[in-house]
């Protein structure tokens, strides 16, 4: 299984989670100090909501959320030979969870994800990825999480 996966930036994470809730018509999946998210199946979508109060209503950054690491490796390769520059991180934890991903940025600088869950976590995140592209800020993230942008 593949989805789509949109990460906002909001104001309130609470008014987000309400309004979210019921557009969807589903709860969130993971709630935590200032982040939520939302496994939606009709549409597909993963959306991630990350509290930054002032930068409400913007993107984040988007991605693909698929089944495992190996579909991750493969998107490694597949892109690397396609000639996009890719940034790799095996292992990370993010968003309250350790993940396999990478990373490309698009041509006017929006950044995308193709990741894998491997499990859950009680943290934000431990490593900072490199600085994300001119259209996403770096300090998109909740309060005690250094330079990430991730989800």
């Amino acid at each position: 299984m593949s989805r789509a996966q949109l990460a906002l930036d909001v104001d309130d994470i609470d008014t987000a989670i309400t309004f979210y809730s019921k557009l969807f018509g589903v709860a969130p999946a993971k709630v935590k100090p200032g982040y939520a998210n939302f496994a939606i199946t009709e549409p597909p979508l993963k959306l991630v909501l990350i509290e930054n109060p002032g930068q409400g209503g913007t993107i984040n950054h988007l991605g693909v959320e698929v089944d495992s690491s190996g579909r991750v490796h493969e998107e490694i390769a597949r892109l690397t030979g396609e000639g996009l520059f890719t940034d790799e991180e095996i292992g990370t934890t993010c968003c309250f969870a350790t993940q396999d991903k990478v990373w490309v940025t698009g041509p006017g600088g929006e950044r995308w994800e193709i990741y894998t869950v491997l499990a859950d976590s009680d943290t934000f995140g431990s490593q900072p990825i490199p600085a994300p592209a001119p259209s996403v800020r770096a300090d998109a993230a909740p309060a005690g999480a250094t330079n990430t942008t991730c989800c």
